[in-house]
């Protein structure tokens, strides 16, 4: 059966609103016969969730936060009475259990991403993953449940999707192929890159957020100038393809057009190059193991010129080395990271904390954290809680209103 005439696939994109769910509707949109929009979640962004309905005219969307439905409800009024809206925590476990949908884009953005995510691995769905926090936190979890449900796990991060693409056809997840020596994942430094150590003080939000290649989320964004984020790919990449800590290496890329690299024992080294366009990862495992047009500019290597690597600066940015230290020593380790970072994260973005101040923040949690076993997802859930609860303590001296959320919302 061709392509055109086959089945349409249904999907549902969590964190539609967001700029991996963006481009996911944009890759979409070009497949019209190809692809159908079944269900539409957000957290709270009600106007622009209000403008995919109308677009995509799901059967189902839901927000996160119960309070933003009204708003929804008000925005859409009758426009659209095919679409069944919903609201809350389990709101969006429900849509990825839904038998219309087949493939679940996982892009909703920190821990927040983790129950949805586990949810569509246990209902067996194609799950397109760009919730690297997911694997972070609970890799373990997440890799058994695809494996016992039968489910298929692409990864949509740039750097894994290259890695992916670089691998023999077959890859099990968590199962390190045969041949394979190393990966080598590249970071294009983020905006401070050339900044001295000693200007780190005084950058803003508003610079941080400023990427030199890539169009991404606030946190993300700031994720990439401390290189925390290249440290949660690396501990992602360790749990999605089987390697230990000496088989990944990171290199400072700064045109971001090798996404990542694969070395295999008899010395070839496979690459994945492609522009910093993350439609590319996306129409790639939404039509694997076919290949669609992503509306993509074609590279042109005598326009880019020249590709240059380097070692990325421990001491200048700390983030990455703390993530390197809790991928060693694993366990509840990296969900402590993770919990922690988002926090500082949010207070340097509220200009509650400095630049330097989140990889502060980070370390003092992480040496006052005793460690224990991921046994299950309550074990990740309360390291989680104690994470956000000690990086409080660090920023705001007490818990804002008692809550340890309260500074990740």
């Amino acid at each position: 059966m061709s392509p055109s005439a086959a089945p349409q696939l249904g999907i549902a994109v969590l964190g539609s609103t967001g700029s991996v769910g963006e481009s996911t509707l944009d890759v979409i949109a070009r497949h019209p016969g190809r692809f159908r929009v079944v269900a539409l979640a957000a957290h709270r962004n009600a106007a622009k969730l209000a403008k995919q309905i109308l677009a995509f005219r799901p059967a189902y969307a839901a927000l996160a936060d119960p309070h933003a439905l009204p708003q929804l409800q008000e925005l859409l009024g009758s426009a659209a009475p095919g679409t069944r809206l919903s609201a809350g925590p389990d709101a969006l476990e429900d849509l990825v259990r839904l038998g219309e949908v087949q493939c679940v884009m996982a892009a909703i953005v920190g821990a927040a991403g983790l129950p949805s995510t586990l949810a569509a691995a246990r209902a067996g769905k194609r799950l397109l993953l760009a919730n690297k926090e997911s694997l972070v936190m609970a890799g373990p979890l997440l890799v058994t449940a695809v494996r016992e449900s039968g489910a298929t796990l692409l990864p949509i991060d740039s750097e894994h999707n290259a890695i992916f693409q670089c691998l023999p056809a077959g890859a099990v997840p968590g199962v390190a192929p045969a041949g394979l020596k190393r990966v080598l994942l590249t970071a294009s430094g983020g905006p401070f890159r050339d900044v001295p150590s000693a200007a780190l003080a005084s950058v803003t939000p508003e610079a941080a957020c400023a990427h030199p290649n890539w169009v991404m989320g606030r946190k993300i964004s700031v994720d990439s100038a401390t290189l925390m984020n290249k440290g949660l790919e690396l501990i992602e990449a360790r749990l999605l393809f089987g390697l230990s800590g000496e088989q990944i290496e990171i290199l400072v890329h700064p045109q971001s057009i090798v996404h990542s690299l694969v070395e295999y024992v008899d010395g070839s080294m496979l690459a994945q190059l492609s522009a910093p366009d993350m439609r590319t990862p996306i129409a790639h495992a939404l039509a694997w193991p076919e290949r669609i047009d992503s509306g993509v500019d074609f590279l042109d290597l005598l326009k880019v010129g020249r590709l240059d690597f380097a070692v990325p600066d421990l001491d200048k940015f700390r983030c990455l080395a703390l993530a390197q230290a809790a991928a060693r020593t694993g366990g509840l380790h990296p969900v402590v990271l993770n919990a922690a970072n988002e926090v500082a994260v949010q207070a340097f973005l509220e200009r509650r904390l400095n630049f330097p101040g989140i990889a502060a923040v980070i370390e003092a949690v992480m040496e006052r954290f005793t460690g224990g076993v991921l046994g299950d997802l309550a074990d990740v859930l309360a390291a989680d809680a104690e994470g956000r609860r000690r990086a409080c303590e660090q920023i705001f001296g007490t818990t804002r209103n008692g809550s340890v959320r309260d500074a990740h919302a």
